[in-house]
């Protein structure tokens, strides 16, 4: 039955109300009994459960129940797969039901501005549109279980440095374009029940106080129909955020913040509407989950195990390969690193899982009888170089057919909390993998790792594979990955630069402890280094197939669109290999008119094809004019100039196979006035005055012609003079018309009938 919220409302006293706005505990929000309120437990995700079953406590001091380890999201990222991310979010689901759980906190989907983010293991992408459809995927999967997602952290929190306190600073375009849509497409597509607030201001407004984010963007702009979650702790002032937007506090504060609540509106300076509305907001969601419970939901670690393990190897990215690669089960093979007995296969924090099982590649090399020999190199857990394990690892090598070095970032390395110092890997690791490649030419490494590394060995090794935090079933999706029984299919949702100062947040990542200024704006992974032509290790989108793919034939259903209309692109992909594939096809947009300050290219649109050999299929994708669009700030919204974009398709953002050209029109006017600062090349480029324009500077040339027997202004004895004279004039405010012989009060009067047309 559908529950008379506000009636029950009605019904509870002022401290009542203030009291379901902060929670019981570190997890389960308050109950009021007497009303047949129950409280509800939350759980930390997102790629698995972090239910603590007795005493809890946020930073996971106390152990938690055990439960299966997915995939972290800079892997699940990597599958570009929405149905993959949606069925695992569906299992999540079914678990939180098991575990009465009324919330999974997830996903996480700021976006990796710096490769040396702490947390960026726990992050989906660089790109926000791929964030975007990821993660509301994500959320529907998880959704359809009557469980409630808390997608976070709303919003610019980038860093682990000062997190709690430090401010964000960036232009509204940078706000708009790369930090919001991830939030934006999830909110409006797939409506989350909570949206989780972060700890840091944004331009030096907490973002738990932000009337503009919690208010007037996810609510009356994108249509948020859930409640606000403060991070845990990041309350600042809790009745200037709760008239801001902000809902419900995690965890409890002892009551403290509830008396306050109630202060205010005793007083008078917290209309009590407010806070009904807030509690209203938490009931809505709480008896979704209380009303709709599922009875039939199983937890089953075994089965979901397996199926950890499916979600990997279509996560896993195949970096490089000169052919080595799959293994055949006849060659001799050494596993060096112990990485390969016990793999780091997810981060440090809060979405530390206590998994129910974790198989390594040596383990499942021996169940399954794998010609495999195995020699520790290097430990796991620390930067120690041992040489006697190093000579030890060479001499295996060089005995052996093919020897896989599994690598990566100790734990130590990247964790929730606290921000890396560099992208390199341990130095006892670069320095084995140069030393096996010296001795053994088939040498793979498979890394382990959160975020990209610099790899200065890789033009000495035959192939590397990017497990990521692979969860739990690392190990079993490695064994099927290298020997073939699985086809690689990742592609990087982030670019690998080649050195950390070639990343464009290198200047200003991290701050001075209380703001960080965002000065590369817009220019954030791909679009910075495929605009500058910076070259990189691996490029946004790029990962290969033991097969291949060509690409031919795209067309449009049309060649001109319009605000209103949508255009639909369809090509034709063929797997020329010799095995079955799946290839990821990725739509860009580049923006052909010269409009300042745009990206070469944006992703806007990718799908993953599953392909027999020899087989070809088409793949249809729908692109409209937000896609061509960029955020104009004098505007306030969306913005394409008229004129040519370009469609480009292809296997990566620095591997593009196909382009058209389409032609679009807007009828969206910019604000524009004309003073004596305008100059006459900006008069003359706007629809509205430039006619007007052509034709008083054609009569100011003739008048000069009439007076003085030459041409003046527009005039020119050659083609050189022309273009000088037409720069000049492009560049020249109104004002200055006066210095060449215009009349002061004939420009004055051309200013206010030009400024006119524009109101």
């Amino acid at each position: 039955m559908e529950r008379d919220v506000k009636e029950l409302i009605s019904q509870m006293t002022l401290e009542e109300k203030a009291g379901l706005c902060s929670g019981a505990d570190f997890w389960n929000t308050k109950s009021i009994e007497r009303l047949g309120i129950p409280k509800v437990m939350m759980s930390d995700g997102p790629h698995g459960l972090r239910k603590q079953a007795g005493e809890t406590d946020h930073l996971g001091l106390n152990e938690s129940v055990e439960a299966v380890c997915f995939p972290a999201a800079c892997a699940t990222a990597s599958s570009f797969d929405v149905d993959l991310i949606g069925k695992m979010g569906e299992i999540l689901g079914e678990e939180c039901q098991a575990e009465n759980l009324s919330i999974l906190l997830g996903p996480a989907v700021n976006i990796k501005r710096s490769p040396l983010c702490g947390r960026n293991f726990e992050y989906l992408s660089e790109d926000p549109y791929l964030t975007g459809k990821m993660a509301a995927a994500y959320i529907r999967g998880v959704q359809k279980w009557n469980v409630g997602t808390s997608i976070k952290h709303f919003a610019v929190n980038n860093q682990e440095y000062r997190r709690m306190s430090s401010s964000s600073e960036l232009s509204e375009r940078a706000l708009w374009e790369i930090y919001l849509p991830g939030f934006e497409e999830a909110v409006k597509t797939a409506q989350p029940k909570t949206v989780m607030c972060s700890y840091n201001k944004i331009n030096g407004v907490y973002a738990a106080e932000n009337e503009k984010l919690l208010t007037k963007i996810l609510r009356d702009e994108w249509g948020f129909e859930g409640y606000v979650v403060t991070d845990w702790g990041a309350v600042n002032d809790r009745v200037k955020g709760l008239k801001a937007g902000l809902d419900l506090e995690m965890p409890a504060s002892g009551g403290y913040n509830d008396r306050k609540i109630v202060k205010a509106v005793r007083e008078g300076t917290l209309d009590e509407a407010v806070l009904d509305k807030t509690v209203e907001r938490i009931l809505k969601v709480l008896f979704s989950y209380v009303d709709n419970r599922h009875p039939e939901a199983v937890f089953d670690r075994e089965a979901d195990h397996k199926k950890a393990i499916e979600v990997e190897t279509e996560c896993a990215v195949l970096l490089e390969n000169n052919g080595v690669l799959p293994l055949k089960p006849e060659q001799k093979v050494v596993y060096i690193g112990e990485f390969a007995e016990n793999p780091r296969y997810q981060g440090g924090g809060s979405s530390h899982i206590h998994a129910s099982r974790v198989s390594s590649a040596w383990e499942t090399a021996m169940e399954k009888g794998r010609n495999i020999t195995y020699v520790k190199g290097f430990p796991c857990d620390r930067d120690e170089v041992d040489e006697q394990q190093l000579k030890e690892a060479a001499e295996a090598a060089k005995a052996a057919d093919v020897a896989v070095i599994f690598a990566g970032l100790p734990d130590v390395f990247e964790s929730e909390g606290y921000d890396r110092t560099s992208m390199k890997m341990p130095e006892c690791q670069n320095r084995l993998i140069e030393e096996v490649a010296k001795v053994q030419p088939n040498t793979v490494v498979v890394l382990h790792n959160g975020s990209p590394v610099e790899t200065p060995w890789v033009k000495n090794v035959a192939a590397v594979l990017e497990m990521y935090l692979g969860g739990q079933g690392v190990g079993e999706a490695c064994d099927m990955l290298l020997y073939g029984e699985v086809n690689p299919s990742g592609r990087l949702a982030e670019t690998f630069p080649l050195r950390l100062e070639d990343n464009p947040s290198f200047l200003t990542f991290g701050g001075d402890g209380k703001k960080v200024n965002y000065r590369e704006d817009i220019f954030v992974g791909y679009r910075y280094y495929d605009t500058k032509k910076q070259p990189v290790r691996w490029a946004f989108g790029h990962g290969l197939s033991y097969t291949d793919f060509s690409y031919a034939n795209l067309q449009v259903s049309g060649e001109a669109m319009n605000d209103t209309n949508k255009i639909t692109v369809t090509a034709e992909i063929s797997n020329i290999g010799k095995c079955a594939g799946k290839e990821v096809v990725q739509l860009y947009i580049s923006d052909k008119n010269g409009t300042p300050d745009r990206p070469v290219k944006e992703l806007k649109g990718f799908t993953k094809v599953m392909l027999e050999a020899g087989e070809t299929k088409t793949i249809s994708l729908e692109i409209c004019a937000r896609d061509l669009s960029f955020y104009h700030e004098g505007l306030r919204d969306w913005y394409a100039p008229s004129g040519r974009y370009e469609i480009a398709v292809g296997h990566a953002s620095d591997d593009i196979r196909l382009t058209k050209e389409i032609s679009f029109e807007t009828k969206k006017q910019l604000p524009f006035r004309v003073d004596g600062a305008t100059t006459v090349g900006e008069i003359l480029a706007d629809p509205r005055t430039a006619g007007v324009m052509a034709q008083m500077l054609e009569a100011i040339n003739n008048a000069a012609k009439t007076e003085e027997g030459q041409e003046a202004v527009s005039a020119s004895d050659s083609e050189s003079d022309a273009a000088m004279m037409k720069a000049l004039l492009d560049g020249m405010p109104m004002k200055s018309l006066i210095s060449f012989g215009v009349p002061g009060e004939q420009v004055e009067a051309i200013i206010t009938q030009l400024d006119a047309l524009c109101r």
